[in-house]
């Protein structure tokens, strides 16, 4: 009796096989890197809105802080790809949730009760082998609103930046 199988249809098998298993190995990474950037972006508007409740109003670093850079760093996020301060929009609402036009005057200052912190425009990249239709994905909305607190204003002594 001969062989049942040549060597080269070994290889044409694996070939196969390999590029299936291959492709859903990376598929099983990116969905985990797909659940921890989710979770990010959901931790990024907590944290903006956290730290625009006790930051003056507007102030440029609170965005910076919210993708975990330093104040004065407006380079991409190290811990998600892509994420950049000017993906994360501050709010500063009234008590009915509406957003105060003028939050620097006085009276804006007065009306507000609450901040919003969220992520806008922000595509996740996936980096699975021969899924090119799924290159990028829109992400969905994250807000994130706390009750307003000092607003930068402290009870003694001057205002500091964040």
């Amino acid at each position: 009796m001969g062989r049942l199988y040549s060597n080269g249809m070994t290889t044409v098998e694996f070939a196969i096989v390999a590029v299936v298993l291959f492709t859903m190995i990376f598929a099983v990474f990116e969905v985990g890197r797909g659940f921890y950037v989710y979770a990010m972006l959901d931790e990024v508007t907590r944290r903006g809105a956290r730290v625009a409740a006790v930051c003056p109003i507007n102030d440029s670093a609170i965005p910076q802080l919210a993708v975990f850079n330093a104040s004065g760093d407006a380079s991409s996020s190290n811990l998600v790809n892509e994420l950049t301060p000017a993906n994360v929009q501050i709010d500063y609402l009234d008590a009915n949730g509406n957003v105060v036009g003028t939050p620097t005057t006085p009276e804006g200052f007065i009306q507000i009760r609450y901040v919003r912190a969220r992520i806008v425009g922000y595509n996740h990249t996936v980096a699975v082998p021969f899924l090119t239709s799924f290159t990028n994905i829109q992400m969905p909305a994250f807000d994130a609103i706390l009750p307003r607190e000092s607003l930068g204003i402290p009870r003694d002594g001057a205002v500091t930046t964040c």
